[in-house]
Formats: structure tokens, sequence, C-alpha cells
């Protein structure tokens, strides 16, 4: 293990609660999309192979998610290209280590590309537990620090 890594400060909470709340914003808007997806296949019932279904979920989870946070750049007179650039530049890795998490979740619970009262709560628990940390980390290595 690198010196870097243990000498990583792992015990700041001002920044475990603000990665804690990007966190959120990114499943909020990850989970818009995803669920969408999963729900408009289960309610239609059009033929489509599970794992079809749960990659469209994917990559609509990571518009949604994009989307969103343009939205809350710009209510921050934040202009909309500058917004966008950084609505897409957030990280990428966070959104789609979420994602899979999500839908892997479903996958091993239920098959796949199947909502029910239970398993949303499992999903987004485990979708906002899988990148929090790499989301602290984050925080922390580009020098922002606990104030």
């Amino acid at each position: 293990m690198s010196q870097e890594i243990l000498k990583f400060n792992w015990s700041c909470n001002h920044t475990w609660k603000r990665s804690a709340k990007n966190t959120a914003w990114c499943l909020l808007g990850c989970a818009i999309g995803d669920f969408g997806t999963i729900l408009f296949f289960q309610l239609t019932q059009i033929p489509f192979p599970v794992l079809n279904i749960m990659i469209l979920a994917i990559i609509n989870g990571l518009i949604t998610s994009i989307i969103l946070e343009t939205i809350i750049l710009i209510k921050q007179d934040i202009p909309f290209l500058k917004s966008l650039k950084t609505a897409m530049g957030m990280s990428i890795i966070a959104m789609i280590s979420m994602e899979i998490a999500m839908n892997a979740t479903d996958y091993i619970l239920t098959g796949g590309a199947i909502l029910n009262w239970w398993i949303v709560p499992i999903m987004l628990t485990v979708g906002f537990l899988t990148p929090w940390p790499y989301n602290y980390w984050r925080l922390k290595k580009y020098n922002q620090t606990c104030h």
C-alpha cells in the first residue's frame, strides 16, 4: 500500500457530509432515468432482453444525472455551456459505479429489470454507498478541505 493512501485523511466529517450531499444529488439524477426506463418496460411489457433494458437504464440514468446537475448549476447563475461542461466533467466514474451497483443489485435480487416496493430502497442504498467513498476521496484529493 502506498504511503499516500496510508496518510490520507478519511475522518473529516465536513467532507463526508459534503460528499454525501453531492452523492445524493447524483443518485437522484441517476435514479430518475434508471427507474423510469425499467418502469417503462415493466408496465408496457415490451419484449426486450433484460440485459438490454438494464444497459438502456444505465445510459438513461447517466443522461438524467447530467441534466439534473446542469439545471442545479444554472440555478446558481452559472451560464448554460459552463454548467453543461461542469456536469459532464463531474465524476463519470462515480455515476457509472452507482448505476452498475444499482442494476447489479436489481439483477441479483429479482432477476433484473423489475421494480417493486422492496427492491427500490435496496437499490438506492447500494447506489449511494458505492460511489460515496470515491466522492469523498475526490473532494480531499483536490485540496477541498474541512473548514
